[in-house]
């Protein structure tokens, strides 16, 4: 009895670390059962602690998300010093929030190299107001608006929905990074608009962090499905709204301490766009000031 109840524990623990990576890519339970190659009614049993996992298809599930297999099985790595357990001891204390917090208090305390010229980031979820706000403050300052998903369709030659199906998450986090590391390297005084799930990507994200003076655009969960159907863009309910907004909660959920590293944070809810062109304004002048 003591090992079934011990093995229970171990299978939801795991189902949750599959579903809150799936959530962190932005992906629904039938893209990843589409790209691992598994079924989709036995990744919802193993997403809720109910199905015997094999090493085999954990692997499956790690390449479709492009997730380190030892990320997964949460694995620890050897210390490289002998305070760095004591610090993750400590950090593991905190909550999610204070846990963020604290990067963002490190990453300002510790900036080796940081070289952000004259660089913004927004970043957030589909439907907070990346695009529509950042065109109007980089015309303000003269700095170039860039959009990281034009650049990597300009790479790759094709459409993000073709990119995804013929490379998978993995060639995609691939292209993505290299059209960031491209652009930081080209731009050196720019207003750029990052896609929704790059945040989920550790290097690429460290990346942007370092290179641009970060600015989480935030909304709603009601306020992101509204104005994203507003656009005419339907596929965030492809499906039922309801399990749509429940998605995206879940997304949202999943990625709030990953968006809350971001150097300063603009809620657009119930706001007009005059005002958060203001305020985003006013936050950026230091970084886009001549």
């Amino acid at each position: 009895m003591v090992e079934q109840a011990e093995f229970a524990v171990l299978a939801k623990r795991l189902g949750d670390r599959v579903k809150r990576f799936r959530a962190r890519r932005g992906m629904s339970r039938k893209d990843l059962s589409c790209h691992a190659g598994i079924s989709e009614r036995y990744l919802a049993q193993l997403e809720g602690g109910q199905a015997n996992v094999s090493v085999n298809i954990l692997w499956l599930l790690a390449q479709a998300m492009d997730t380190p297999i030892t990320e997964m099985i949460e694995a620890e790595a050897e210390a490289s010093h002998p305070d760095l357990p004591l610090a993750k001891k400590f950090l593991d204390q905190l909550n999610p929030e204070q846990q963020s917090e604290a990067y963002v208090l490190l990453r300002q305390n510790f900036k080796r190299g940081l070289k952000l010229k004259r660089r913004v980031a927004l970043i957030g979820l589909r439907g907070a107001g990346k695009t529509t706000l950042g065109k109007a403050v980089a015309e303000r300052f003269g700095a170039p608006f860039v959009r990281i998903t034009s650049v990597i369709e300009q790479i790759a030659g094709m459409d993000m929905t073709e990119i995804l199906l013929s490379t998978g998450q993995k060639g995609y986090r691939k292209l993505e990074y290299s059209a960031l590391e491209g652009t930081v390297e080209s731009q050196h005084s720019m207003v750029l608009e990052a896609g929704g799930s790059l945040v989920s990507e550790p290097r690429t994200f460290e990346l942007l962090l370092q290179s641009c003076f970060t600015v989480w655009v935030q909304a709603t969960p009601e306020e992101h499905m509204r104005r994203v159907m507003g656009q005419g863009d339907l596929r965030p309910i492809a499906g039922q709204q309801m399990a749509a907004m429940e998605d995206l909660r879940t997304i949202l959920d999943a990625r709030r301490h990953l968006y809350g590293r971001a150097d300063a944070v603009l809620n657009t809810s119930g706001r007009a766009i005059g005002d958060s062109i203001e305020e985003l304004s006013r936050l950026c002048a230091p970084h886009l000031g001549l």
